[in-house]
């Protein structure tokens, strides 16, 4: 089976065929470092490495680029509002650039924990201005811009077929309150900012000078810079999340267009929305965060392995008993590979089985990722009738894919703090200090951890607060 991918430009799924086979170039929306990313964020994080990690098993050569936006999203998908780097300097005392720094490294902190494959290239927005600026200036040329008095603004009404992501044939099927409230200088409702002036009556921390006097990139124009520096005017697949499709998405591809006459992206990608009976949003203060999963007890790569019971482009319920239920699957999983022991030499009726069995995966994978019905096969493998051995090899192949670090130890992903304590309790009943044992052990239940003492040494388990 050929890998076959939904096109949310097409509506429909699509033979994969790469420009330049066998390289493929990859570019996912990256955080917007104000505040700590969510896990409605990670779970597109998550669905778009399985989805790299697939594509350089299958033996493409993946160039991977993500975005850091570090300035310009403003609060407002009307373009209006503070910059939400301003807004996060204001709630923390900090400068823009530290609030920036900050939660950059928090990010990439968290996507370790979920153990996410570092892109390529992290290009940061306040390093590709000149990149943006040029951009804006070949749009200029060719009539698509046009200035009032907050900035430079890219006419959707110019560009034939603005809105065809979204279904909408031309400009005039777009309403006004798709935009939030337009501004009265706007040509049409859908218009956007390339280029934002600062304010005359206060000094912003982040801004440049331009042909068009200070100020700072819009949003959409830094993805759309960033990505063809690295990738080419015409790329592969661009990834993001679901709610970028009508705007974020929808003015990358008039502008970039515009500006180059050539097809920007030939695969567009989306994840849905994971549902938590609320909306989670940083401004309602609302949102769970990977630290807040380690709060209460979890394993993040738990999160990773719950994400996989739904298709990408399905929306997902989170509820707390069923992220411990997930966290117990994981547990097990890891519990067999390491009882499992190490790789034998299969026969040639065992070899076959292996192979029907990973091409059974594999094409779950080819069948624009359909991660519910490649786990289904990962459990067949499990309760199937192969080897022990057999069934370790063919769980770490998978793992390649799926990223859950089934060989890591027991215990190797627990917090220095807690890892301590177990080093300690190991030494105490080492020397026959059982009371001081004891006293650890019950110290770690506080912690959520429980710890089961075997004849092959102590089993390490978590037990997450779910209420």
């Amino acid at each position: 089976m050929q890998l076959q991918l939904f096109n949310t430009l097409t509506r429909k799924k699509e033979e994969f065929k790469p420009l330049k086979p066998p390289h493929v170039g990859l570019y996912t929306c990256g955080p917007t470092v104000y505040n700590y990313a969510h896990i409605g964020n990670f779970r597109t994080y998550i669905f778009e490495d399985i989805f790299r990690r697939a594509l350089e098993y299958l033996g493409y050569k993946v160039q991977h680029v993500m975005n850091v936006t570090d300035v310009g999203h403003l609060v407002s998908d009307a373009d209006s509002g503070e910059d939400k780097m301003e807004v996060g300097a204001v709630r923390e005392g900090k400068t823009a650039w530290q609030i920036a720094e900050f939660y950059t490294q928090a990010f990439f902190e968290d996507a370790k924990k979920l153990n996410l494959l570092s892109p390529h290239v992290i290009p940061r927005a306040t390093q590709h201005v000149p990149e943006m600026v040029g951009m804006i200036q070949a749009l200029e040329k060719k009539g698509f811009t046009y200035r009032t008095l907050d900035g430079i603004y890219f006419d959707t009404s110019k560009f034939k077929g603005y809105g065809r992501m979204t279904g909408d044939k031309n400009i005039q099927g777009l309403k006004s309150g798709a935009r939030i409230e337009a501004s009265p200088e706007k040509k049409n409702p859908t218009d956007f900012a390339l280029w934002k002036f600062s304010p005359k009556d206060k000094k912003r921390q982040m801004e440049w000078d331009s042909p068009w006097g200070m100020g700072f990139p819009g949003w959409h124009i830094e993805c759309s810079a960033m990505s063809m520096k690295y990738l080419g005017e015409t790329f592969d697949i661009h990834c993001g999340g679901i709610d970028h499709i009508a705007i974020h998405h929808t003015n990358e591809i008039a502008q970039a267009e515009a500006a180059t006459g050539k097809p920007f992206v030939r695969i567009w990608m989306h994840g849905e929305f994971l549902n938590t009976g609320a909306k989670m949003a940083k401004s309602a203060g609302n949102f769970i965060t990977v630290r807040s999963l380690e709060e209460r007890g979890f394993n993040p790569l738990s999160y990773r392995f719950f994400c996989l019971n739904a298709h990408y482009r399905a929306p997902l319920d989170f509820g707390w008993e069923t992220l411990a239920s997930s966290q117990k699957s994981l547990e097990g999983l890891r519990d067999h590979v390491a009882e499992w022991g190490v790789k034998s030499v299969p026969g040639g009726r065992e070899i076959k089985k292996e192979n029907s069995v990973k091409e059974k995966f594999l094409d779950c994978l080819r069948d624009d990722l359909n991660f519910p019905q490649a786990l289904a096969v990962l459990w067949e493998v499990v309760r199937g009738n192969l080897s022990d051995s057999s069934k370790r090899e063919m769980l770490l192949e998978f793992d390649q894919i799926l990223g859950l670090c089934l060989d890591r130890p027991m215990g190797s992903d627990l917090v220095p703090e807690v890892q301590e304590l177990l080093q300690k309790r190991t030494e105490a009943r080492r020397t026959g200090n059982f009371a001081a044992s004891d006293k650890i052990r019950k110290e770690l239940e506080g912690k959520g951890i429980l710890v089961e003492d075997t004849p092959e040494g102590p089993r390490i388990k978590r037990k997450p607060k779910i209420s």
